[in-house]
């Protein structure tokens, strides 16, 4: 269907903005689903969230290999049927527990159409075309990201069901014409993806986020506490050692090897839990604090996200020139700035030109700065055969930080009363959240400056100067 590689681009997009928006438009929901589905506390109404992160993490690089070995355009087309069917659920729940549970559903269809939307792209374009199909691909994303929160605030006042039904239209066109224009070619072949490895993971990150959102709550040295930490941490053990053995693994151990690869996952890692706190705690801030309508969150949030990609662009410019260890040294700390600014500026009383504006504008920048450049380094340091794991592999350690920070945040957060308590609760997550910041910064730094021969030359003294 190379005659029409422009409809194929339009039509995964769709795709890539139904998994895109689907984060900022939940989050800004929370609080109002909180009203109506009277979770018991916040940590069961963090596992809207968490549910979603971490089935959509564990399943991404089994489905993204499925779909290579049997057809890519069928696992899209399956994948968003699944998106939008969950979707309806979600808008149709009655309790907390129904939501959670189509919330997994969601993720396994976000699983089942994102790695195979790109594979799409690329199978569409002749070579010399791919780069710009990718960067249009990826700029799209950026895009719903930045438009998610704005739409999530009108949506809500309205109900917040409606955050769910409008990924009906989107995904109705996306199948339609996905149908019609997507090519249909056969698999790769190869062995079976390792899901009984993506049950392992998934299992692991589920005892950690329960164990870490329940601390405060049952006592950090109960048993309650430390018998899913113990379990987090040996099935982790298992889920590598039979990723190292296994033909077709979730997590190719192996990958580790690869210096900038195993340290951009790492600042990848931290990177999206400081991510997930920062993002939850504005919206919750906003809304249970302030009392804002979330029409008012929606467009007290934009600010960030807008500025995503441009810093994006600005990160493209800057890494031939500084390499991608200083771009995203300098994202970690802005971001890190952005959240203590939080901490040091905002008080209970509304103050959001003072308090929150820049704070949420440097979050943008980091932002903008660290995560591509995260992502380009380790994936652009793997050899060509290793490229669509290494980067499905990317995308789920940043939905595993998403996790630990959702987490994170509710064991700090999660019993402070409203006030001057729940004031200092927050600045004690977001000087949390800083350190991730910097600590992602410090780790991304080590993948080191550009290569001396990248570097622009300077120009010679004798042409500097103007002739006599």
């Amino acid at each position: 269907m190379r005659e029409r590689p422009g409809f194929v681009l339009f039509i995964v997009t769709l795709g890539l903005v139904l998994a895109n928006i689907d984060l900022f438009v939940v989050n800004v929901a929370l609080p109002s689903i909180a009203t109506d589905l009277r979770p018991g506390d916040l940590s069961e109404l963090s596992w809207t969230l968490n549910a979603y992160a971490i089935v959509f993490a564990a399943l991404l690089v089994p489905f993204g290999r499925l779909a290579d070995r049997t057809s890519r355009r069928n696992g899209f087309l399956l994948g968003v049927a699944v998106f939008v069917v969950a979707s309806v659920a979600c808008a149709a729940a009655q309790n907390i527990g129904m939501l959670i549970g189509f919330r997994v559903l969601q993720a396994v269809g976000a699983a089942m159409l994102l790695p195979t939307s790109l594979g799409l792209v690329l199978d569409a374009y002749p070579p010399e075309r791919r780069f710009g199909a990718v960067r249009t691909w990826a700029a799209i994303g950026s895009g719903a990201v930045s438009l998610a929160p704005v739409m999530a605030g009108p949506l809500t006042d309205i109900s917040w069901r409606w955050v769910f039904l409008v990924n009906v239209p989107i995904g109705a066109a996306a199948l339609i014409g996905g149908w019609w224009v997507l090519p249909d070619r056969g698999g790769e072949g190869g062995p079976l993806p390792d899901l009984l490895g993506a049950g392992l993971l998934t299992v692991a990150i589920s005892a950690l986020t329960l164990g870490l959102t329940k601390g405060e709550d049952w006592g950090w040295a109960s048993g309650r506490v430390l018998g899913p930490l113990a379990v987090a941490v040996v099935l982790t053990v298992l889920f590598l050692a039979r990723s190292a053995r296994h033909p077709s693994p979730v997590f190719e151990v192996g990958l580790l090897r690869n210096r900038p690869f195993a340290l951009g996952t790492a600042a990848t890692l931290l990177f999206g839990a400081a991510l997930a706190g920062m993002l939850l705690s504005s919206v919750l801030w906003v809304q249970e604090v302030w009392h804002w309508s979330a029409f008012r969150t929606g467009l007290a949030i934009f600010p960030g996200p807008a500025l995503v990609p441009v810093w994006s662009q600005i990160a493209a410019r800057l890494m031939p020139r500084f390499g991608p260890g200083p771009v995203v040294a300098a994202g970690g700390l802005a971001f890190a700035g952005g959240v203590l600014w939080w901490a040091g500026a905002i008080t209970v009383t509304p103050n959001y030109a003072s308090g929150m504006l820049g704070g949420i504008s440097l979050t943008g920048v980091g932002v903008g700065l660290a995560m591509p450049t995260l992502f380009g380094a380790a994936a652009s340091s793997l050899p060509p055969q290793r490229f669509a794991t290494g980067s499905g592999v990317v995308n789920m350690i940043r939905q595993i930080g998403l996790t630990i920070g959702v987490a994170v945040l509710v064991a700090i957060t999660g019993q402070a009363a409203l006030g001057d308590d729940r004031l200092t609760a927050f600045r004690h997550l977001w000087i949390a959240v800083a350190a991730l910041a910097v600590a992602s910064g410090a780790v991304g730094y080590l993948l080191g400056p550009a290569p001396r021969a990248a570097r622009p030359a300077p120009e010679p003294a004798s042409e500097a100067v103007a002739p006599r």
